[in-house]
């Protein structure tokens, strides 16, 4: 198949993912594991999954400059001018400005996706077919575009897009982003049918994105744009070195798509999941007889059910009595944590570090 050589992804990968501690850690984040045990890590999984849209060499990976190595050693189709690295921690709305800067030099033309590196989604080719959809039209029109997900529950844990109950069929005109709601809210935002979980997935022509930060973040467009001449040459390591921390800390969605009124969704038909937590991985996995989850392990269980089970290769997990759970065992570090209190992982963490060193997070 012939590639479209102005298509472009811009891949996110500089998250630390806390909440899968301890197996995800600031050394060793989560989208550089085989979480599911599939034999390939998150990062390769997604990789793999925009290149049936994508040319490779037109995948950008954004990530955090100490993650550089990681990423050359597990995508080794990937050369250096592909990896965009981040000398400081600045939310999505930087580097993404400053990674469509970088394409739209490369090529005007450009057509882009950003997409997490840590998401799980089972059925490819409808995701292919749905990026095909929102790059048709972003390829015709002044549009931000956003992949959004059906919900299946009251999610308390997503932020939500309302969109135009009038709009067409498969691409809806965006009235409003709604920040993650409580239980009695999210109820009512499914009732009302016309809402669909947040994915953190955007698509937009180069020219389109880098003209909403022009105009809805004019100081942050100036700080990356002073640098147009450097990008793509030896030249920009050091402007970015020295600018990068100036940026402001800020989400792209907060920081454009909330502000434009150009701004679409297409409601995707795929399974996702944004494997957020331990929790959100235990129900992607497949479950034994009494509804555990086990990556890696050998069990030997009795009356103990719904556990999520993680260990380094083949070691042998006894439990007896426990139900709920979530076991995960990594080298120096076992986690042995109740299912209902995983957000509270983040905090356990942060504990942890203070009591026995910054070396175990």
């Amino acid at each position: 198949m012939q590639m479209n050589k102005n298509y472009y992804a811009i891949l996110m990968a500089g998250g630390v993912g806390s909440r899968f501690w301890p197996v995800s850690t600031e050394d060793f984040p989560k989208q550089f594991h085989d979480m599911l045990g599939t034999g390939d890590t998150l990062i390769q999984k997604t990789f793999t999954r925009l290149t049936d849209l994508i040319p490779v060499e037109n995948i950008f990976i954004l990530t955090n400059e100490r993650y550089n190595d990681l990423v050359l050693q597990q995508l080794p189709q990937v050369k250096q001018r592909q990896v965009v690295l981040e000398p400081a921690m600045r939310n999505t709305a930087p580097c993404i400005l400053y990674a469509s800067l970088k394409i739209q030099k490369e090529n005007p033309d450009a057509v882009m996706i950003v997409a997490p590196s840590d998401h799980w989604i089972e059925d490819e080719k409808t995701f292919s077919k749905n990026v095909q959809q929102a790059f048709d039209f972003c390829s015709e029109n002044n549009a931000l575009m956003t992949l959004g997900i059906q919900p299946t529950f009251p999610n308390t844990g997503y932020g939500y897009i309302e969109y135009d109950k009038f709009s067409t069929k498969g691409i809806k005109s965006v009235k409003q982003f709604r920040e993650k709601p409580d239980y009695e809210m999210a109820k009512e935002f499914i009732n009302q049918g016309n809402f669909l979980w947040n994915a953190g997935i955007f698509m937009w022509s180069a020219t389109t994105v880098v003209n909403a930060f022009k105009s809805s973040q004019p100081r942050l467009y100036e700080l990356f744009e002073k640098g147009i001449s450097t990008y793509n040459t030896n030249f920009e390591n050091d402007f970015i070195k020295d600018n990068y921390p100036k940026a402001e800390n800020i989400s792209v969605d907060y920081a454009i798509m909330e502000k434009s009124t150009n701004v679409y969704v297409v409601a995707a038909e795929f399974d996702w999941n944004d494997l957020g937590t331990w929790g959100s991985l235990y129900d992607k996995l497949d479950k034994d007889e009494s509804k555990n989850a086990v990556v890696n392990s050998r069990t030997l269980v009795a009356d103990a059910s719904g556990n999520m089970i993680r260990t380094n290769d083949d070691k042998i997990v006894v439990i007896d009595g426990l139900s709920d759970y979530i076991i995960v065992d990594k080298d120096e570090v076992l986690l042995i944590f109740p299912k209902s209190k995983e957000q509270d992982i983040k905090k356990t963490l942060q504990s942890v570090k203070d009591k026995f060193g910054e070396q175990y997070g």
